[in-house]
């Protein structure tokens, strides 16, 4: 499914004209090496370009290499030559150690390289005839790696040398590049043009994905960008071991996928990794995804409303295309008519999502998720709506989530990438959120200290959590009144509590009873709450002449107690515990929001 799906894709951007033309690979260039017409090297020029990237909680200008198209280049093991650029060791012959060039090394891999690569570029260039081909022709054959060892130019990139990209210049004008070259191009053209489809070693076979006969790959390209792979890419598909072989075949063979189909799905996944539109991180995992549409409308709204990339779309139109799409929530569905009047793209185009990580020399898949667009965008705004602890809706990002599962004393910003993946996907399928996350949330509301013990979102995530188990909608948006169950009442009874506590102290306490008692009220409320009604005794004393103060709290104290019937549970379970603090959380802001109104009366 994965690779017919890419290969799809791949047809899509064709279209556009997003992917590269056949015969041709993205390069990342750092220097320009600059020739004179004798080929010396004058200068070696930085390209590279600033770019904010994120460093932990601060962000840091970073030099990144510039992509550049250049013919394409060579997948073969061993040591084989690219034209018109290579890796330090082909273009100059020389190994960096310990600050000093030197082209000897134990296996003479230094010279084999750059013979290799002065042998394969004076052929392609030999019947040529330019300023830039003819400066590079002076510089193949005039470079002595041998008399270079003490090169400024070479010494001045020092460790920047072994792992940089290169492409040549003419003096004095740096935007003269040798692959650029028209003479340089048209020779490739022509050369990709006459290239026999085959050669004797090359097996024919049916294809796995187009089902053609086809010449079938033997080796795969490899696949960049993803988080902890290798820097020179890793592959996808790969056989490199005996055990994985069958009937005798060796290598790719094994995977029957032909060279056609393997250029595309290769393409396809680098131009997707290579997109801030089509990829996030989820902690150490790489998430591509992408629409089977030419319209990227999808991936915006998703990067918004799913991962909170607000730059991709108008923050308060999307939230409002979101409040629109929880209309139809209740009825389990997002109909094709409200899609179309959102102007959004077809409902019934496919949305894939693909989960990345690095293993060995290859990729491993921990996930892949096709569904409907229409379904995914509905599973996404039914996820918000059981977040939402509040009537001003506010939409949660997944990083927002992970962020509320970390002791803010913690130094270690990991989250267990297996719930992250399980939420994930209950999420776009429509199914269970695991239940670490309901126990992380409820943990860090109990151990936390100050105002983030419990907030906004993390009262969301425990809503949404219980009523993700229930075949019915459990907690409401807001204070529920006719909500009597013992752990509800309980919950508002603390929030009560604490704000009697608050007003008798006229606000003035560091340390409430929400401080003291929070954890042991919320899992063992029969050993707590009677000792927190007798302080309630004291604190109603302290506001007696404040009699609508008094008969305020005495009122909504009887109320929370009739529910209870006059006695606490002993213990409360894990959904309980949940359940209590989202009572809390919801009598506590309905108390303050109370009092804000009261005192714009009296200022009135």
């Amino acid at each position: 499914m994965l690779i017919k799906a890419l290969c799809d894709y791949y047809d899509i951007l064709a279209a556009k004209g997003s992917v590269l033309p056949a015969g041709y690979s993205k390069v990342n260039i750092h220097y320009k090496i600059s020739l004179t017409e004798n080929g010396k090297i004058d200068e070696i020029i930085d390209c590279q370009k600033d770019e904010l990237v994120p460093s932990g909680k601060k962000a840091k200008i970073k030099k990144v290499p510039v992509e550049m198209v250049m013919p394409e280049r060579t997948e073969k093991p061993g040591i084989e030559a690219n034209i018109a650029e290579h890796r330090p060791l082909y273009i100059f012959g020389l190994n960096l150690e310990k600050d000093q060039l030197t082209p000897d090394d134990r296996t003479d891999k230094a010279r084999k390289s750059h013979m290799a690569f002065v042998k394969a570029n004076l052929e392609f260039i030999e019947k040529l005839q330019s300023p830039m081909i003819s400066a590079f022709r002076n510089f193949l054959l005039s470079w002595k790696p041998e008399e270079e060892t003490k090169n400024e130019w070479l010494l001045g990139l020092g460790k920047d040398y072994q792992k940089a990209g290169f492409a040549f210049c003419l003096s004095g004008e740096p935007d003269c590049l040798l692959h650029e070259d028209p003479e340089l191009k048209k020779r490739w053209e022509e050369e990709r043009a006459g290239k026999p489809e085959k050669d004797d070693q090359t097996r024919t076979a049916q294809c796995a994905v187009t089902g053609e006969i086809e010449p079938i790959a033997r080796i795969h390209s490899k696949i960049k960008g993803v988080y902890g792979g290798l820097p020179t890419g890793s592959v996808l598909i790969g056989f490199n071991n005996d055990s994985e072989n069958s009937y005798g075949n060796e290598q790719s063979y094994n995977s029957n996928i032909s060279e056609a189909a393997m250029k595309k799905y290769t393409e396809a996944l680098n131009f997707l990794l290579s997109s801030d539109k089509h990829k996030a991180m989820l902690d150490e995992m790489t998430i591509v995804f992408w629409a089977m549409s030419s319209n990227e409308a999808c991936e915006d709204l998703f990067m918004k409303l799913f991962l909170g990339q607000q730059e991709q779309m108008d923050a308060e139109k999307t939230d409002a295309m979101l409040k629109e799409l929880l209309k139809d929530a209740r009825d389990a569905k997002v109909t094709e008519e409200r899609l179309q009047s959102l102007d959004l793209i077809d409902p019934n185009v496919d949305f894939y999502m693909l989960g990345l990580k690095p293993n060995s020399s290859r990729l491993s898949v921990k996930f892949i998720i096709r569904r409907r667009y229409a379904d995914v965008l509905w599973n996404i705004a039914r996820f918000q709506k059981d977040l939402q602890v509040t009537e001003d809706f506010q939409s949660v990002a997944l990083w927002q989530i992970k962020r509320e599962m970390i002791s803010p004393k913690s130094k270690n910003d990991k989250v267990n990438p297996a719930v992250m993946s399980r939420l994930l996907e209950g999420i776009l399928n429509g199914g269970t959120y695991p239940e670490a996350l309901l126990e992380t949330i409820v943990r860090r509301v109990k151990t936390d200290e100050g105002s983030g013990k419990i907030n906004a979102i993390r009262a969301g995530i425990i809503k949404a959590c219980i009523n993700n188990k229930k075949s019915k909608e459990e907690l409401k948006v807001s204070l529920d009144r006719t909500n009597q169950t013992p752990a509800y009442l309980c919950g508002r009874l603390f929030a009560v509590l604490e704000k009697l506590q608050q007003d008798a102290s006229n606000n003035s306490l560091n340390r409430t009873i929400k401080d003291a008692y929070f954890a042991s009220a919320s899992a063992r409320p029969a050993l707590v709450f009677p000792k927190l009604i007798r302080l309630a005794q004291n604190h109603l004393n302290k506001v007696r002449n404040k009699y609508p103060v008094v008969v305020f709290y005495n009122k909504l104290i009887g109320e929370i107690m009739d529910g209870l019937e006059g006695g606490f549970p002993e213990t409360l379970c894990l959904t309980e515990q949940g359940t209590f603090d989202v009572g809390y959380y919801q009598q506590n802001r309905e108390l303050w929001k109370k009092s804000i109104q009261s005192e714009e009366m009296e200022e009135e």
